[in-house]
């Protein structure tokens, strides 16, 4: 009831919010219209070179003026750059590769080949995380932090000073929100897509009194998705606030967030037969529009028995998927204490996640051998089993079904149930001085940041039987006699093994970090900054121990091998530590051309949920980067290039692979060694004339895995030398762009080509991710204070794998030299807004 009531709640604020706000602005504001506020932002953005960038630095500055890459967009920025989601906004960044392709939230983000799903790229909000840790349990920032009109501009710092400025970083993603000014202003928007979107974005700021300001603002949103599950992809919003005070000797922000969406999470599918690769699957599961997922899974059974021997059935729908709600309270301070600059931030963050998705894992089989893979073990269960038939789940055997008359293939997926609740209380207090010396000046900034946090969490895994087919239904392996009778069934309506996978714990987290940096001005050529920060952690946390049981139903080998709880626990208790450090220097040939030069040093401690893990691994990751860039800008256009290394010892190349006999994650195959990631990046605007504009990124990388071991036995020379499994030499996009009047009306069209070059799923190289580009295009008219934008994804429908099947082709491929089995680009979409400003 609560839920429902919160949800209700935050659909009328924000309906109220679109409607009411020309309203209010036509009482406040005078008759002349106002301009959107991306308006200006974008003017300034047009040059390259007068941006302004807040992220890690001591002091605001012009990003011509850094000592590291860092790009800030505006609002207007993001609109024209029309991403599908975060990640795919990052992704037309240079340097960072990113896979957008598993949904709205949840996708990988590797930045300059940072070989993890997220990059070590922090996500923050005005300059704070919403959580400490990079990630959460089975959600990622991108998962918190939302885009919408509330959004004033968003900064990605790449390397750099990350480490000094945020814990765990190499990268920083900050976005900074709207807040109010002396004028009442708003906009309000509305898109339409071809997938099934419907979303409503909205904001209004303005002025309470003479010295206090508010901004209020965020979205709704729903989306039957790219992909056809028989159910509604993506419904929800978020709805965010702030007030603003300024005194004489500074400025107050409180501030408030509420997210309460549901996002459906798109895993691999196969493409191809394993029988045959070079025959195509794409009859049976669209290429474009097919998927695993299905609303025969939309209620699912789970299993499994408690510490006190009590058996628990609980059932889950998959159309819940990604369901995160969260709130947030922020209070800032930015004012003067004497000389010295004071910035006080502090926020807490409490939420719940109930995450359902449908897993990828083991190819495609033969039917036939599939199933006589449990012949055997059908006759020691059931008797006289004189063959084993396929049907229809939940029918019993009477709804026979025969894979020959389709693909001849059945598979398994896991269906994987998460449920957590998790807090994050944060703070950041630093102080900033400019001290004049006889040689120049230092801007010194000093810093701490502490923290508590924690999670409890609790995942059932179930494994089913399904067709090969998109929105597949799930199946029964019976068992007949001679005379056809049912004596048993190896699968229980679908589900071809109960829980096999359980796990449960509780983690509490502590941190302190101390941080200090110094840029030395030296003369106005010359900059040379210096910074260190060192962390300490504490967690102290639980995991239920489980073991192997049978529930004891005669008449099915489902439950034969399900995971219960033992009633022990394995109690942790880790204390980490980590410092991190950066060396930097600018120089200034001229107004127009500049150097600079960087190493830094990171150290990642293990995520908290170790302590809550049963035997978990425990291992710091440590990357040292190295960066020289060139900047040069010529009047509106510009360009920067950075030349980067990375090295990463060591690092931690272990996974965890799905077992096809047993149905558990249990196969562990330990890998350590070095990886070294070499390359350049480059970004760019040309403004070949007033009205066209050129934007470009490119990156050109070489990464490479060095010296491996194996605790396996694998032979891990066979490694060195190979690519980073999923990751790119060659990737970036071209963005061109004509501006025009036509009557009365701002016209721009604009277009895009992004490449995405060769990648292998595997260490050794032996299945390939062929190369792929894609192309877009959009158009904006602008009248007055209305706004019209239509664009266009993937409008030639090219086909791109973004990953293979992660669960078991990390060691050794896919039996096949290009991918057969992975997540493919989404195909061909279009959306169409409208926006109306005051």
């Amino acid at each position: 009831m609560i839920k429902t009531r919160m949800t209700l709640a935050l659909h009328c604020a924000l309906g109220a919010l679109a409607v009411l706000g020309p309203c209010a602005a036509a009482q406040e504001a005078p008759a002349a219209a106002t301009p959107a506020p991306a308006a200006s932002q974008d003017a300034d953005a047009a040059t390259g070179a007068q941006v302004v960038v807040v992220t890690g630095s001591a002091r605001p500055q012009r990003r011509f003026d850094v000592s590291y890459a860092v790009n800030s967009l505006s609002q207007g920025d993001i609109q024209k750059l029309a991403p599908l989601n975060m990640a795919d906004l990052l992704g037309k960044m240079p340097g960072i590769q990113v896979e957008a392709t598993g949904g709205e939230v949840q996708n990988v983000t590797r930045v300059r080949g940072i070989p993890t799903d997220d990059g070590y790229a922090l996500f923050q909000q005005d300059g704070l995380p919403l959580m400490t840790e990079i990630n959460g349990f089975f959600f990622r920032g991108d998962s918190m932090n939302r885009y919408d009109l509330m959004t004033r501009n968003v900064e990605i710092v790449r390397g750099g000073p990350a480490p000094i400025y945020a814990s765990q970083a190499a990268a920083i993603v900050n976005n900074t929100t709207v807040t109010g000014s002396e004028k009442t202003m708003g906009k309000a928007r509305v898109t339409v897509g071809t997938t099934g979107l419907k979303r409503l974005d909205a904001y209004q700021s303005g002025k309470i009194d003479d010295k206090t300001y508010y901004a209020v603002g965020g979205f709704i949103r729903e989306d039957d998705g790219h992909r056809d599950n028989g159910f509604p992809n993506d419904r929800g919003g978020q709805i965010r606030a702030n007030i603003k005070h300024v005194t004489d000797t500074g400025t107050w922000k409180l501030s408030a967030n509420y997210l309460n969406d549901h996002n459906t999470f798109y895993l691999p599918i196969p493409v191809s037969d394993p029988r045959n690769p070079a025959v195509s699957l794409d009859r049976y599961i669209d290429y474009f529009d097919g998927t695993m997922n299905s609303p025969a899974l939309r209620s699912v059974p789970q299993k499994y028995l408690d510490g006190t021997g009590a058996l628990h059935t609980e059932t889950r729908d998959l159309a819940d998927g990604r369901h995160l709600e969260f709130g947030n309270l922020g209070l800032q301070y930015e004012g003067d204490l004497g000389a010295w600059q004071l910035s006080a931030k502090a926020g807490a963050t409490r939420g719940k996640l109930n995450f359902d998705a449908f897993y990828s894992t083991s190819n495609p089989a033969d039917a036939t051998t599939f199933a006589n893979g449990f012949l055997n073990s059908a006759k020691a269960a059931f008797g006289p089993v004189a063959r084993l038939g396929y049907a229809v789940a939940g029918s019993n055997g009477a709804q026979a079904y025969d894979p020959a008359q389709d693909s001849g293939l059945v598979m398994q997926g896991q269906y994987r149930a998460m449920g957590a609740t998790f807090y994050s209380h944060q703070a950041d207090v630093n102080l900033t001085r400019t001290f004049d010396t006889g040689i120049g000046s230092h801007d010194v900034k000093a810093g701490f940041y502490a923290s508590a946090y924690g999670t409890t969490s609790k995942s059932v895994y179930n494994d089913m039987l399904i067709e090969v087919k998109g929105r597949p239904r799930t199946l029964d392996l019976v068992a007949y006699s001679d005379s056809g009778a049912v004596l048993g069934s190896v699968t229980d309506n679908g589900v071809l093994r109960y829980t096999t996978t359980l796990n449960q714990g509780d983690v509490e987290a502590r941190m302190g970090a101390l941080y200090l940096n110094d840029t030395w001005t030296v003369n106005d050529q010359l900059r040379l900054d210096a910074g260190v920060r060192t962390e300490r952690y504490r967690y102290d946390g639980y995991a239920l121990l489980t073991a192997q049981a049978n529930l004891g139903d005669g008449t099915t080998l489902a439950d034969d091998t399900t995971r219960r709880f033992t009633g022990a626990r394995q109690s942790h208790v880790y204390k980490p530590r980590t410092t991190n450090w950066t060396l930097g220097a600018n120089y200034d040939f001229s107004a127009n051309l500049g150097g600079y030069a960087r190493v830094s040093h990171l150290e990642v401690p293990p995520t908290m949920n170790v302590a809550s893990s049963v035997d978990p691994l425990v291992l710091t990751t440590k990357a040292d980067q190295y960066e020289v860039g060139v900047k040069a800008n010529f009047g509106r256009s510009y360009l920067y290039v950075t030349a980067f290394r990375t090295n990463f010892d060591p690092l931690n190349a272990s996974f965890v692979a799905f077992n096809p006999v047993t149905g558990r994650n249990d196969q562990t195959v330990p890998f350590y060694g070095k990886a070294v990631v070499q390359g350049a990046e480059a970004d760019g605007a040309w403004h070949v004339t007033d009205r066209f504009v050129v934007n470009a990124s490119l990156t050109v990388q070489e990464p490479e895995y060095r010296d491996f071991a194996s605790a396996t036995g694998a032979d891990p020379s066979k490694i060195i030398g190979n690519q980073l499994i999923r990751q790119p030499k060659v990737f970036g996009n071209i963005r061109p762009s004509y501006s025009f009047k036509l009557g009365g009306n701002a016209v721009d069209v604009y277009g895009s080509v992004a490449y995405m070059g060769k990648r292998y799923v595997d260490f050794f190289n032996a299945t390939e991710l062929s190369s792929f580009h894609t192309i877009g295009a959009g158009v904006t008219v602008t009248r007055g204070d209305w706004q019209f934008q239509l664009t266009g994804d993937n409008l030639t429908n090219e086909k791109g794998l973004t990953e293979g099947n992660t669960r078991t082709d990390a060691l050794a491929g896919q039996g096949s030299s290009v991918a057969i089995y992975g997540r493919p680009v989404f195909g061909r979409s279009a959306r169409f807004s409208i926006s109306k400003a005051w």
